[in-house]
């Protein structure tokens, strides 16, 4: 895989601070467990994976100057991450994610992306200036899309210059931030990365399977779009046509973090040259290890 290219990794960099109990839990439920604070957000997860297959990811995202934003940065450095053209921002504290989770999966989440989105398109100020790109001479390579950005911010990438020879590879932050990726839903170089509930969210409407998903995003325009539904079979839709596959079962030790697991495993294969059908098999493997515990993807 020494011929993987560089990927930009565009959205949200943060701190993930994570409660975990083995115990089931209802509302109002008091539990022990486990409390960890890692480097996240789904431009930073889809970044340290693409890490481990090989890739060299590149962020843009916003990131203050305060104490958090300095050891987040240090931290993506040593992961092998070019954090070199994040935003830093005096004004602005760095975005934090916290969640609870349990035996059944995730309970609840607060996203404070705010910095993020208050920094709007100065996190794409390298793709216009040459460090990375300009408009005369785009990035023509991967790019990974993060459903944090703000529909305002998603609308001028689609439609920028900046962004016209790139592969987009496109994923909402969380069910909550799906309708922001609509500017995108028809763009001719767009690949979406939908959970069954986000594709249904996109469609103004509920699907029984990622199949049935995937048959309602082609009808609404989308020219590739992978669904992925939990334990169940997942579908791959392309102008070739849809096909599935269904995940290996393990014991869920985890659920933030997956999907963007799956995406970059997803990407990888694909830039190696693998077909579909095999494609699609690694990502749902690598996502299955993840959940796991085994990051050993």
């Amino acid at each position: 895989m020494t011929d993987l290219p560089q990927i930009l990794c565009i959205g949200s960099v943060l701190w993930d601070i994570i409660g975990r109990t083995p115990a089931p839990m209802r509302f109002g439920a008091d539990q022990p467990g486990r409390i960890t604070r890692l480097p996240g957000g789904v431009a930073m997860n889809i970044a340290m994976t693409l890490t481990r297959f090989g890739m060299t990811p590149v962020l843009l995202s916003a990131v203050g100057r305060d104490t958090q934003g300095v050891e987040l940065l240090a931290q993506a450095e040593r992961l092998g991450i070019d954090a070199r053209h994040v935003y830093r921002s005096a004004d602005l504290p760095t975005d934090r994610y916290m969640a609870i989770e349990c035996a059944t999966g995730l309970v609840a989440a607060l996203a404070d992306a705010h910095s993020l989105e208050a920094a709007g398109d100065k996190i794409l100020a390298p793709l216009a200036d040459g460090r990375l790109g300009s408009a005369e001479a785009p990035w023509s390579g991967p790019v990974a899309l993060d459903g944090n950005l703000t529909t305002d911010l998603l609308a001028q990438i689609a439609r920028s210059p900046l962004f016209a020879k790139a592969d987009l590879r496109v994923a909402p932050a969380s069910p909550g931030k799906a309708e922001r990726l609509l500017p995108l839903l028809n763009h001719p170089k767009a690949t979406l990365y939908v959970n069954l509930e986000e594709a249904g969210i996109l469609c103004q409407t509920e699907f029984g399977s990622a199949r049935e998903a995937a048959e309602g995003l082609a009808r609404r325009g989308a020219k590739r779009a992978l669904v992925t539904d939990g334990g169940r079979d997942a579908a791959d839709m392309s102008e070739a046509g849809i096909l599935t596959a269904c995940p290996p079962e393990v014991l869920v030790t985890r659920v933030t973090g997956a999907g963007d697991t799956f995406m970059a495993a997803h990407l990888v294969a694909e830039y190696a040259g693998q077909t579909r059908e095999d494609a699609l098999s690694r990502a749902l493997l690598a996502a299955a290890r993840y959940v796991s515990g085994d990051i050993a993807t």
